[in-house]
C-alpha cells in the first residue's frame, strides 16, 4: 500500500508558480490585479494554442457555458441567414455530462433534450443523435467530450451541417485531446474549457471560450462585463455606438446588452500564462498513463474504442464492473481516491426530475449502466507507473 493517499486529481500550480507570482506581486509599482493587459495576452496565447481566432477568459468553465448559450440568443435577433443564427429554442445535450451543461440552457429558457451515450468513447450515441435531429429539428447541439475521449468529430460535424444545427463544444475535461490532428475546441461555432483545480491546467478558478466568429466574440466580451463594449473590437464599438447614438465619453457606462459579470483577474491570468506552457508535457503524461491503465486493467466492461481518435488527453480512467461496491471499497481501503463516473446520469438528478420532467421519465440504457456500475480512477501528471499498476491490480481482483 502506498504511504500517501493516491488522489484523484492533482493541482498543476506548483511551488515555482507560487514563487513567481509572489515576485510579480512584489514589484513596484504594484501590478494591476483585476482584468487588464495580462488577461488579453492570455486570451491571445490560448487562441493560438487551440487554433481559433479568438478566446475569452472568464471565471469558470460553467460561466463559459453560460456566455456561449446566452450570446446565441442575441445573434438570433437578426434574420436567420446561417448556422450562427438560432432557428428555434431547442438544445440537445448528452445525458452523460455535467450539471451546468443541462441547467444553464434550461435557465436561459431553452428547451432541453437529453441523448444517451455510447460505450465506446462515452460520447453521444450517434444514431440516437441523428434521430433527435430529424424528429425535433433543434437549433443547437452542445457536445460534451468527457474524460479526454474524442468523439467522432467528422460524423458529428457532418450531422450538424446536414440538419443545420449549431455545434458548441464543452471541452472542460478534454483539454489537449485531438481529432484528425486538430485540437478539440475548434470544430464548433464556439467551445469552452475549464481551469478549475484538478483539471488539465488551473488558474485556481477560470475558463475559456474559443471561437472563429467575430460577431460572437464581440457579444461574448460584452456579456462578460455587464453588456458594455470596452473589450469589443474597434469596428463593433463604432457600429454599436453609431446605432444608438452614443459618444465616446458616454460609452464607458453604456450597456448594449443585458450582461453578466463573469470576469476573471490579471492575477489568475499571470498563472495562466505559465500554465499554458505545461500543457504539451502534461497531456503526453496523461496519454501515457491512459495507455498503461488500458494495458493493465482487464476487469472492465468498457471497450474504449480509438478508431476515430488521434490523441487522448485523458482526464481520468473509467471502469464499469458489476461488483462496483466491492472494488470501490477496496480502493478506498488502500488509500486510493475514486468517484462516480462523471456525475452519473443527468436525467436521474433531482433538478431534472423536478424541472425537466419530460426528460427524467425517459430511459437511457447506457447512461443508466454507467450510473449503476461505473466509476473512475486517478489520472494526473504526477502518478508513477507503480501507482497505476497498484490501482489496476485492485480493480482486477
Amino acid at each position: 500500500m502506498p504511504e500517501n493517499k493516491i488522489s484523484l486529481v492533482s493541482d498543476t500550480i506548483d511551488r515555482q508558480d507560487i514563487d513567481s507570482l509572489i515576485e510579480w506581486l512584489s514589484q513596484e509599482p504594484l501590478p494591476r490585479l483585476t482584468k487588464g493587459d495580462l488577461t488579453k495576452k492570455l486570451e491571445d496565447n490560448w487562441a493560438k494554442k487551440i487554433g481559433t481566432k479568438y478566446s475569452v477568459y472568464v471565471n469558470s468553465g460553467s460561466s463559459a457555458i453560460l456566455l456561449m448559450l446566452a450570446a446565441l440568443k442575441y445573434m438570433s435577433e437578426d434574420k436567420p441567414t446561417s448556422y450562427t443564427r438560432l432557428k428555434n429554442n431547442k438544445v440537445v445535450v448528452p445525458n452523460l455530462s455535467w450539471a451546468t451543461d443541462v441547467s444553464t440552457p434550461h435557465l436561459l429558457g431553452y428547451d432541453v433534450t437529453l441523448v444517451d451515450c455510447n460505450l465506446d468513447n462515452l460520447s453521444v450515441d450517434l444514431e440516437e443523435l441523428e434521430k433527435v435531429f430529424i424528429e425535433q429539428d433543434p437549433a443547437v447541439f452542445l457536445l460534451v467530450s468527457v474524460l479526454g475521449f474524442v468523439p467522432d468529430m467528422a460524423e458529428i460535424v457532418r450531422l450538424c451541417s446536414k440538419y443545420n444545427v449549431i455545434l458548441l463544444e464543452d471541452v472542460c475535461e478534454s483539454m489537449g485531446s485531438e481529432s484528425n490532428n486538430r485540437m478539440l475546441g475548434q470544430f464548433g461555432l464556439s467551445s469552452c474549457f475549464s481551469l478549475f483545480f484538478g483539471h488539465h491546467l488551473s488558474t485556481i478558478e477560470g475558463g475559456f471560450i474559443n471561437t472563429h466568429n467575430e460577431e460572437l466574440y464581440n457579444l461574448l466580451v460584452s456579456l462578460r462585463s455587464h453588456g458594455w463594449d470596452r473589450d469589443c473590437t474597434a469596428s463593433y464599438q463604432t457600429k454599436w455606438r453609431k446605432e444608438y447614438e452614443v459618444d465616446e465619453f458616454s460609452s464607458l457606462y453604456t450597456f448594449f446588452y443585458p450582461g453578466f459579470n463573469v470576469r476573471s483577474t490579471d492575477l489568475q491570468a499571470y498563472l495562466g500564462l505559465r500554465q499554458i506552457e505545461k500543457l504539451d508535457c502534461y497531456k503526453l503524461t496523461r496519454n501515457h498513463n491512459y495507455k498503461l491503465y488500458k494495458k493493465f486493467i482487464t476487469n472492465n466492461k468498457l471497450n474504449l474504442e480509438e478508431k476515430n481518435q488521434d490523441f487522448i488527453s485523458n482526464f481520468a480512467y473509467p471502469v464499469v464492473v458489476e461488483n462496483r461496491r466491492d472494488i470501490v471499497r477496496r480502493l478506498k481501503e488502500n488509500n486510493i481516491e475514486v468517484r462516480p463516473l462523471i456525475a452519473g446520469a443527468m436525467h436521474q438528478k433531482p433538478f431534472v426530475k423536478k424541472y425537466l420532467k419530460d426528460q427524467a421519465c425517459k430511459t437511457f440504457p447506457n447512461c443508466e449502466l454507467l450510473d449503476k456500475q461505473g466509476f473512475y480512477i486517478p489520472n494526473h501528471p504526477f502518478l508513477s507507473e507503480a501507482d497505476i499498476k497498484f490501482i489496476a491490480d485492485i480493480v482486477n481482483e
